[in-house]
């Protein structure tokens, strides 16, 4: 079951959909939303005394004091369990140190703001480290659809079953499930293993299979997704190398950078 939510809060471009998927996701789930409010420490070159880093620090805290009200004032309108939790460094080392006790965490995939926190090394290093799976959103999403169609992209590997065990109260609430696989001539467990898998838990999933005929498989799976008119997709994050640049270098960063619909990352 998946009752805990962390919302990954900071005033910036992608906030309203962050807030907005982790409000629904919450209400699917009939569970608890915390907001780990981060504070990011923002390193000025050239700044010996650190007096410059000093003073960005204290205007950021005034942001996101400014933001704490609004929010704080909002969510007492929404009608659901929430708490609040302040942090100051790095963003994804704080996001993780709030997320022993998550069953899901709301981060965003991408941004196209300049000199602004980049999202897909938040999105990399959250994924990695945390034992829960990760919903990552679009900036121009508005909502979490629970309840819609869902897309599993299925290519057989350790990181794409880890994904499916961490989504299924996801997915046992979806109103239809299709695994894909994006066939590249990668060997791995069959399609039909995760299907029986997911029929045990009383989700009964459709498979579709395709040959990537050379396209990239992150550009056949959103395909597969929009054709479908998918709600959301659950995927493994994973990729060619043992480093983290090389896990986040393929498929994944694909994902994080071109989808449109949410995204539920787990390894």
């Amino acid at each position: 079951m998946m009752k805990n939510v962390l919302l990954f809060v900071h005033q910036d471009e992608g906030q309203e959909a962050r807030l907005q998927a982790a409000l629904d996701a919450t209400r699917a789930l009939k569970g608890h939303l915390t907001c780990i409010d981060v504070t990011p420490i923002t390193v000025v070159a050239g700044d010996d005394g650190g007096q410059a880093q000093a003073l960005l620090l204290v205007e950021e805290h005034k942001l996101e004091t400014a933001n704490r009200v609004a929010l704080t004032a909002r969510l007492t309108q929404e009608g659901l369990p929430w708490d609040w939790i302040e942090s100051t460094g790095d963003v994804a080392s704080c996001v993780l140190d709030a997320a022993g006790l998550a069953d899901l965490i709301v981060i965003n995939c991408k941004r196209d703001t300049f000199m602004q926190i980049e999202p897909r090394a938040i999105a990399s290093s959250t994924v990695m480290g945390a034992r829960c799976p990760v919903l990552a959103v679009p900036d121009a999403a508005r909502g979490f659809d629970a309840g819609g169609h869902a897309v599993v992209a299925w290519d057989g590997s350790a990181s794409a079953m880890g994904a499916l065990r961490a989504a299924t109260p996801l997915l046992r609430l979806a109103g239809s499930v299709t695994i894909f696989n994006a066939d590249d001539g990668g060997k791995g467990a069959p399609e039909e293993a995760a299907a029986a898998y997911l029929s045990r838990h009383g989700v009964h999933a459709s498979i579709e299979r395709t040959s990537a005929h050379g396209q990239r498989a992150d550009a056949a799976i959103l395909k597969a997704c929009a054709d479908q008119h998918a709600s959301y997709c659950v995927m493994g994050a994973y990729g060619q190398g043992r480093l983290r640049e090389d896990l986040f270098g393929g498929v994944t960063r694909g994902m994080l950078s071109a989808a449109r619909l949410p995204l539920v990352l787990g390894r």
